[in-house]
């Protein structure tokens, strides 16, 4: 784990070398109480699995990264998609990547994916949420009252540190002002063209399967799902290995999806005119 200078704030990476040529770099994207830490060992996982190189970070305000002090603008999700995410990219030298997001980190992903259609080569959705739902309201309110009341925020000190408070009140108190009540992204996705793989528990508190069936609706590009029975909000750690499977295959379809794109392309063109 180091430290990198993006965007003007300094953040927390975690990398995992390519052991397979021609893998397609995995980017992980933590939820929206999380940190590279909250992924544990599954980044390594995947990368030991498909040969993927594996990058996992920090945003700011969380983990070990920058603190952020509140108020939370409206718009830091789509900040994070548009101006951190690609300056993260150019700095580690990250091209073309599969997205793995969980939470707000899949939503985030979805959001890069749809301004920046041809610099992504699928995604990972993992409990991503495009519209607000009242179970989202609900789980979010929870949230806030037991990091206010009970044993929340000692939990999370473990993971941001000094900075907790203006983390976790950041975040919640965005997602429960009265103008966020209308958020709503599904028209955006349509110019989400890359292949899309929709993870979703069954008994996930902070959405329904409406936010899966959005999503395929919407995008414009292939869609994959794997919805499990008996599984909440965070899949990867609850069902871990179908959710490594299925992360697995998706990426090595990946490369293969490029080695096709390249055997398709007319003779004498080079690679730079992708």
């Amino acid at each position: 784990m180091h430290h990198i200078h993006v965007a003007g704030h300094r953040l927390e990476i975690r990398r995992h070398p390519e052991t397979s040529p021609g893998a397609p770099p995995v980017v992980f994207l933590h939820e929206g109480l999380g940190s590279l830490r909250q992924w544990r060992d599954f980044p390594a996982r995947v990368a030991a699995r498909t040969g993927a190189a594996a990058l996992a970070y920090s945003r700011w305000g969380y983990g070990g990264s920058d603190s952020r002090p509140r108020p939370w603008p409206v718009d830091f999700l789509e900040h994070e998609a548009e101006a951190v995410l690609p300056a993260l990219l150019e700095a580690t030298g990250t091209a073309a990547p599969v997205l793995f997001g969980h939470s707000d980190g899949a939503t985030i992903a979805l959001m890069f994916a749809s301004a920046f259609p041809d610099r992504v080569r699928g995604v990972i959705s993992e409990a991503a949420h495009v519209m607000l739902e009242a179970i989202s309201v609900d789980g979010i309110t929870r949230a806030r009252h037991r990091f206010l009341h009970g044993d929340l925020r000692a939990r999370l000190r473990v993971q941001h540190g000094d900075h907790v408070d203006d983390t976790v009140l950041g975040w919640t108190e965005n997602w429960l002002r009265p103008e966020f009540q209308a958020w709503d992204i599904r028209p955006r996705l349509r110019t989400v063209r890359c292949p899309v793989l929709l993870i979703q528990g069954r008994d996930d508190d902070f959405g329904t399967l409406d936010q899966v069936d959005a999503i395929a609706t919407h995008v414009a590009g292939p869609v994959e799902r794997l919805i499990l029975d008996g599984c909440g909000h965070v899949p990867h750690r609850e069902r871990a290995v179908e959710v490594l499977d299925a992360a697995a295959a998706f990426i090595v379809q990946r490369r293969q999806d490029r080695v096709d794109d390249r055997r398709a392309m007319p003779a004498g063109r080079s690679d730079r005119e992708d």
